[in-house]
């Protein structure tokens, strides 16, 4: 009795033991997609015909990887080591402005990709929640701009709108006024941008799932 007693306790300290490294393992990764992250965000450039003021960069394949493996509650936190890592290393040039934006636009569309994939997760909702999430960061990206960021700037260096309609018909002479520039700029560039993380994941996802989930499960 005494030794079923013993190989009960040390199953069950085997098992804490075991889910404590997991637990572990898995907010370390967590730090490295946000670290990850970063990287891909400091790697950013603007696009052809496409307003300057907007960078293209890939770190939201690290953030929505990290909710499709960890959760919404993981997503987030790599936003935010994401976010704390940029301003360690480069500080901020909009007074926190941008960061706000970052932060509002990952969540936008980390988000609702997530709660779709986990309401039934398969390839195909996945999919629709990458679909649905860059359609619905477009959309705040165009409202986060109009009335966030470009208001900042106009006010922070004394420009008007008009200033900044000028500048993106610099490099898309088709651009004539803020309706242009939300069309044929904001909006367009946004859905380039996350199509192509979604893209991105789409493709990277399942591969990287597995050799991480092994590593933290070992």
């Amino acid at each position: 009795m005494n030794r079923t007693n013993e190989a009960a306790k040390a199953a069950s300290a085997k098992q804490v033991n075991h889910a404590t490294r997991v637990k572990v393992r898995s907010i370390a990764f967590i730090g490295l997609f946000g670290a990850l992250s970063t990287v891909l965000m400091l790697l950013r450039f603007p696009l052809p015909f496409l307003p300057p003021f907007l960078s293209f960069d890939l770190s939201g394949v690290m953030e929505i990887m990290g909710g499709y493996m960890f959760g919404p509650v993981a997503a987030f936190f790599i936003i935010l080591v994401k976010i704390l890592l940029q301003l360690m290393i480069q500080g901020s040039f909009s007074f926190g402005t941008g960061e706000l934006q970052g932060l509002i636009l990952s969540s936008a569309y980390v988000l609702p990709a997530l709660i779709i994939y986990h309401w039934e997760k398969s390839k195909r909702s996945a999919i629709a929640g990458m679909v649905v999430s860059t359609l619905v960061v477009s959309g705040v990206a165009v409202i986060t701009n109009l009335y966030l960021i470009i208001p900042f700037y106009v006010s922070l260096f004394g420009m008007t709108m008009e200033d900044i309609v000028t500048m993106c018909s610099g490099v898309n002479p088709a651009v004539h006024d803020v309706a242009g520039m939300v069309i044929m700029g904001i909006l367009p560039f946004n859905l380039i941008k996350y199509g192509a993380t979604s893209v991105v994941t789409f493709f990277v996802y399942k591969r990287l799932s597995k050799m991480i989930r092994g590593v933290i499960n070992q």
